[in-house]
């Protein structure tokens, strides 16, 4: 499958896995999975990593968090 990776959120671990093979600095989308569900992480001009299509039930707050933990995993 993917890289499982952990990150503590808000007092919560949560776990998620990259499905996205092969991550370089080139790189522009990151598909992970978190409880069950698939989101598309992608670079803003400022350079941070954001959900496309994330609602508030998502908790976007959570994967913004996910997406500095892979920019900083990555060295993105």
């Amino acid at each position: 499958m993917g890289l499982l990776m952990r990150i503590n959120y808000d007092d919560k671990d949560y776990n998620y896995t990259i499905i996205t093979k092969g991550i370089t600095k080139e790189t522009k989308s990151i598909q992970i999975n978190l409880n069950d569900m698939e989101y598309e992480l992608v670079c803003n001009s400022k350079g941070d990593w954001d959900a496309v299509d994330a609602t508030v039930s998502d908790q976007p707050d959570l994967l913004k968090a996910i997406g500095r933990n892979i920019k900083l995993r990555y060295r993105l």
